[in-house]
């Protein structure tokens, strides 16, 4: 019972306004306050957050006077962990692990990466959860210091504390402990509003009955249990005539609660607000007469004798407390609960669709154009080198007269700067520009190169084109020049150059608008400094706002960082970053397994930077300033000491790093003896030393965005219309919704594979527990089910996703 008076505590502690962003957040986290509403139908969990069935780390007891300190911190009367294990379905042990990282300061991709025996090697997006979670256990603990009721207290006093004002609470108690010996004349005060007759006082204890009805768990708890196992419905229909086009499909709608799909929840919530929809939850009569005959014949049953007036009270109190307060509270708590999932399963889908979208194979090695299309105002051209500098900006004219003159011109800045490969954005005059090219491609306009194109999401190109961070990154260039160079390094790189972007702006998920505001940033940053810190980065090469994002840094340490770097050329080892302004102890274990130093990337800088103002700051020599081969690897300072004496038992050395030799060598013994027995043998966990096996076999510049996808160059053009019911083509994911995903087939319009589309024996084991299972950037092969050339819009069956 416990357990249930919290969550009746914390559902409605903010019932005035249960759509408003309460943006409350712990470390930073803003999570909505309804997020833990536990009255309404949870099912049960399913399963652990494990990957296989034996424990994987050791199960840990947080120290008693440390569970206190946390409860006290966060004002709580309830155990913290247990409740933090029941709702996220993670083991106790692991939830007293991630408690105690997280009190430590630990970040979420150092958990992940090189805490994974204490997480049960959990992923980032399972520890977040739990974080999360942990977050609005504190915020919640705030409304249930503030009061313990399921009701607001608001400015005038509820009808109940006028009756206890009264002096009547005493008559109420009387009703049900002593109902023959209670006269209610006897509290007749004449001259005394609600006390001058016998029915006024009647009154008064039928409010007081009805607000101890409505705040009884057990009652509570049965009354949920009737609603359980009724069919309980949502329904919308139209109140105003303008402005609602888009929500045609809510004009009439009514949907089991248990079955409501989330984006008809966000839909019909926003529909809500614009005061086009008018929403209501309807509960079936049965469970007012059921609940009702319960209260009477059970639980609010007088213990003695009452006299019929007496009854009569007792029944106006249940049908009272049940429609002035308890079916409130239930729809209520429907509403919440069914935003809060549909929030939660939006958010999840941003974060899935901008991990994919961070993680597109960069383009590597080749001079790249990034085009800008536009028509009266030209398309606008930066061609960029294999290492994303600005090699030449220019304008051209494609859509206009003089095509001749602009296509020479296109064959000369190619032939020049030796560009073959073509990054168009895909906004206005997109589709005309890609038929320009390709018309130039098909034939044979660019010979002797071999050019091809792509088209890429152009989306927050031109917001970051006008923000501060491109017009210090270049002065000197026009804005709409600014686009075109970021669309070029979308391809070359596209985690570097999307970091600069508000996740929000850069064209992935939907209703971003209809979600807290305060949760989603803090999942998209989270999500952002994870693909960061997992991709690494080379710290002498790296930009200041990629910096940024990496675990354990922040702005301002990301400029110290860069300052140092001008001031006293490129770092020579991990040992150096300890220098830096801001950088303490927890800050460098945080940051240093995520930061790359690449002895060839050394020699680039000193060659492209001087440093006239070298030696300032901090000494440059207080630190060692010899290279440690082990700094360009995955492996953490605080296991170099383990990946020493593994070398020497395998008989290896750090020059061999990477190389073929060293991996034949490590193998040998891996199959010699478990990497169990070697592990316990150096004194450490098998999961820091698979972690250093991967950091000593993977070759020089290993990028973990080498298996994923990477941008589709093509030469031809296919248009709509050419497009035949029943064609079977290729394509790549463009965006991912709730009901289903958007697929680019080179037709300038994207295909909608429907949701029901998406069935298990159509996907990779690895996808199949994921919701929708598809995101931006995957390659799959589909049907084509219908086209509709009038509205643009095309129809996709899933074949299958293509590896």
């Amino acid at each position: 019972m416990k357990e249930e008076r919290i969550s009746f505590i914390v559902s409605d502690a903010h019932q005035a306004d249960p759509w408003a962003d309460e943006g409350s957040s712990v470390s930073g986290l803003g999570v909505k306050k309804e997020e833990m509403e536990d009255f309404t139908f949870d099912e049960p969990c399913l399963k652990k957050q494990k990957t296989c069935g034996a424990l994987l780390g050791k199960p840990a007891v947080l120290p008693s006077s440390e569970a206190q300190a946390l409860r006290n911190e966060l004002n709580m009367n309830w155990d913290v962990i247990e409740l933090l294990s029941t709702l996220t379905c993670v083991e106790h042990w692991v939830c007293v692990n991630i408690v105690q990282l997280l009190r430590e300061e630990n970040t979420v991709p150092f958990m992940v990466r090189y805490r994974k025996e204490m997480i049960n090697h959990m992923d980032a997006d399972a520890v977040r959860d739990v974080q999360l979670d942990l977050s609005f256990q504190s915020s919640a603990s705030v409304s249930v210091s503030l009061q313990y009721s399921p009701y607001k207290k608001g400015s005038k006093l509820t009808k109940a504390r006028r009756a206890k004002a009264l002096g009547l609470e005493g008559a109420a108690a009387a009703l049900m402990d002593a109902p023959h010996a209670l006269d209610l004349r006897a509290w007749v005060k004449h001259g005394t509003e609600g006390l001058s007759s016998v029915e006024e006082v009647a009154t008064g204890v039928e409010h007081i009955l009805a607000d101890m009805i409505a705040k009884d768990p057990e009652t509570l708890t049965y009354v949920r249990t009737l609603c359980e196992n009724s069919y309980v419905t949502i329904q919308s229909s139209v109140s105003k005539t303008q402005d609602i086009d888009k929500f045609h499909l809510y004009f009439d709608f009514t949907c089991n609660v248990q079955r409501i799909q989330s984006h008809q929840t966000l839909a019909i919530n926003r529909g809500e607000s614009l005061k086009i929809l008018t929403v209501k939850v309807n509960i079936p009569d049965r469970v007012k007469s059921d609940f009702t005959r319960w209260c009477i014949n059970n639980r609010w049953r007088p213990k003695t004798f009452a006299r019929e007036e007496l009854n009569q009270i007792i029944k106006n109190a249940v049908e009272d407390s049940y429609k002035r307060l308890i079916l409130p509270l239930l729809t209520r708590s429907y509403r919440t609960k069914l935003t809060s999932a549909a929030e939660k399963e939006s958010i999840a889908m941003f974060v899935r669709s901008l991990r994919q979208r961070l993680l597109v194979r960069p383009v590597r090695g080749c001079v790249i154009m990034g085009v800008d299309p536009g028509f009266r105002h030209g398309c606008k051209l930066a061609i960029l080198s294999p290492t994303s500098q600005i090699l030449h900006t220019d304008v051209v004219y494609l859509h206009n007269s003089g095509l001749q003159n602009e296509a020479d011109k296109l064959r000369h800045l190619m032939i020049k700067y030796s560009c073959n490969r073509v990054a168009i954005g895909n906004g206005t005059a997109c589709r005309e520009t890609e038929s320009f090219f390709a018309d130039l491609i098909t034939r044979g306009h660019f010979q002797p190169l071999d050019v091809s194109y792509c088209i890429t999401n152009e989306a927050g190109a031109s917001i970051y084109s006008v923000s501060p961070e491109a017009v210090k990154e270049m002065p000197d260039l026009d804005p709409n020049l600014r686009s075109a160079v970021s669309i070029g390094r979308r391809v070359q790189d596209p985690l570097a150059e999307l970091v600069k972007i508000d996740p929000k702006h850069i064209g992935i998920g939907t209703y971003q608008h209809d979600v807290s505001a305060g949760a989603l940033k803090a999942a998209l940053d989270g999500v952002v400094q994870e693909c960061v810190s997992f991709v690494g980065v080379d710290i002498n090469i790296c930009s200041e706002t990629l910096m940024r994002h990496l675990a354990g840094l922040n702005a301002g340490r990301a400029r110290s960082i860069a300052e140092w770097r001008e001031q006293n050329g490129p770092f020579i080892n991990r040992e150096q970053l300890k220098l830096i302004k801001g950088m303490g102890p927890k800050s460098y274990q945080q940051c240093a397994g995520f930061i790359r130093i690449n002895p060839q990337n050394i020699h680039r800088y000193t060659h492209t930077h001087t440093h006239t103002e070298k030696g300032k700051g901090k000494a440059s020599n207080s630190v060692p300033a010899s290279p440690n081969p082990l700094d360009q690897t995955c492996i953490h300072p605080e296991s170099y000491h383990v990946a020493q004496r593994f070398l020497t038992m395998i008989g290896g050395s750090v020059d061999q790093i990477g190389s073929e030799s060293l991996r034949q060598c490590v193998e040998s013994k891996v199959r010699a003896s478990s990497v169990e027995e070697l592990a316990r043998s150096l004194d450490t966990s098998p999961e820091t030393l698979k972690l250093i096996i991967d950091g000593l076999t993977q070759p020089p510049g290993f990028d973990i965005r080498q298996n994923f996808e990477q941008a589709d160059f093509k030469r031809g053009i296919v248009s709509m219309s050419d497009l035949r019911v029943g064609a079977v083509l290729t394509g790549r994911v463009d965006n991912t919704t709730l009901f289903g995903a958007f697929v680019d087939i080179g037709v300038g319009r994207s295909g909608l594979i429907h949701k029901s589309k998406i069935t298990p024996d159509k996907l990779p084991a690895s996808q199949r527990r994921r919701s929708l299972a598809l995101g931006p950037g995957e390659r799959v092969e589909v049907r084509v089910l219908n086209v509709d050339t009038q509205r643009g819009r095309i129809g996709l069956d899933l074949i299958r996703v293509l590896q």
